[in-house]
């Protein structure tokens, strides 16, 4: 009951096209509507409020949520740390996920990055090397670059989804497993990409991608046997 109920309010917001924020019909209004008990239209709301597709302010109604990404970051990140306790190699194939998806897009970004963001990969990769001088390279700034280098595909759905992958690769990473880093290396390789897409070489574009997340493995793999 309470799944088909929550389907019944998915659909709602589909059906009028509410945004982000819009309010959504009193819990009586939707009793009548649906025609199902009070008891029932809460327990819908909860589980949709927790999915981030709708959300209740208290003493103010339920509005429509920013159905954003953290619940699937919460659950990569949840099956992600089970898996590793359990003995298996999740925190590898959270990074092979990333791989594939990186990979797939890289060759449709070899010589169509517009300037303006060429600069602005520039820049990241300069604060890098700035960085690494001083020992190492912060975790924001890696972040930084994937998030620049993919934006000019204008896809919002695609950069939630790559933030989602990375936020919770790496948040996983640094709870289980100390992994040495060598920052000169993340330097020339971060480099590497950014001057193969310029240079619109969709082959040299795919194999810098893949020497870097190849690097990445075999330093958790070497983290995993300490």
């Amino acid at each position: 009951m309470t799944n088909d109920i929550q389907e019944r309010i998915k659909r709602l917001i589909i059906d009028q096209r509410l945004p982000s924020g819009a309010p959504l019909p009193t819990e009586t209004e939707l009793m009548e509507l649906l025609g199902v008990s009070r008891n029932s239209v809460r327990e819908a709301l909860k589980a949709l409020q927790a999915m981030g597709i709708v959300e209740i302010r208290h003493g103010f109604g339920t509005y429509v949520g920013p159905m954003s990404m953290v619940p699937m970051i919460e659950g990569l990140i949840f099956r992600t740390v089970a898996g590793h306790y359990r003995g298996e190699d999740s925190l590898l194939e959270l990074l092979e996920l990333r791989e594939a998806v990186e990979t797939g897009l890289i060759a449709r970004l070899a010589g169509r990055i517009p300037e303006a963001d060429l600069a602005e990969l520039d820049a990241v990769v300069r604060r890098m090397e700035a960085e690494a001088a001083e020992g190492s390279v912060r975790a924001e700034t890696d972040r930084a670059f994937h998030a620049a280098l993919y934006g000019s595909l204008d896809n919002s759905l695609l950069s939630e989804v790559l933030e989602a992958f990375w936020d919770a690769f790496h948040r996983v990473r640094t709870d289980l497993v100390d992994v040495p880093t060598d920052p000169r290396v993340t330097c020339k390789q971060h480099r590497e990409i950014l001057e193969s897409v310029r240079s619109g070489d969709a082959l040299r574009a795919e194999e810098a991608i893949r020497d870097h997340f190849g690097n990445i493995r075999i330093r958790l793999r070497s983290a995993h046997r300490d």
